[in-house]
């Protein structure tokens, strides 16, 4: 078995319902959205994007200062618990603030398509 660190797939947070094809336990995955709250005590933040929100635990994150209403993206393993309910263990995580939210939601539509083209066509 590998020890090598995955890259994180690029997902938004409406994506990471239980029937995706992301919402799987240890998925390697990067998301973004605004900062709704942080909990200093349990190293929990919650983002959220449009009406999905995610957990984030950023108990390994040093050198972040979290403000609410600023946008992060974070990279991790999504753990699912029990309840279906989706926590992701960041192991990197940044500010980026000053993001077009919308233009990267188009972004990353063109980056799928490109990417379901070029499968289709090494399969042809």
């Amino acid at each position: 078995m590998s020890s090598a660190v995955k890259s994180g797939a690029l997902v938004s947070l409406q994506e990471l319902q239980p029937s995706s094809p992301f919402f799987k336990q240890g998925a390697s995955l990067r998301v973004t959205g605004k900062l709704q709250e942080y909990s200093v005590e349990t190293a929990i933040a919650i983002v959220i994007d449009g009406s999905a929100n995610l957990k984030i635990n950023t108990e390994h994150l040093r050198d972040l200062t979290f403000q609410a209403g600023s946008i992060y993206q974070f990279i991790g393993e999504l753990l699912i618990e029990p309840n279906n309910e989706a926590i992701l263990q960041a192991r990197v995580g940044r500010n980026v603030d000053g993001i077009d939210l919308n233009l990267y939601h188009q972004s990353l539509q063109l980056v799928r398509q490109f990417q379901a083209d070029h499968i289709n066509d090494q399969a042809a």
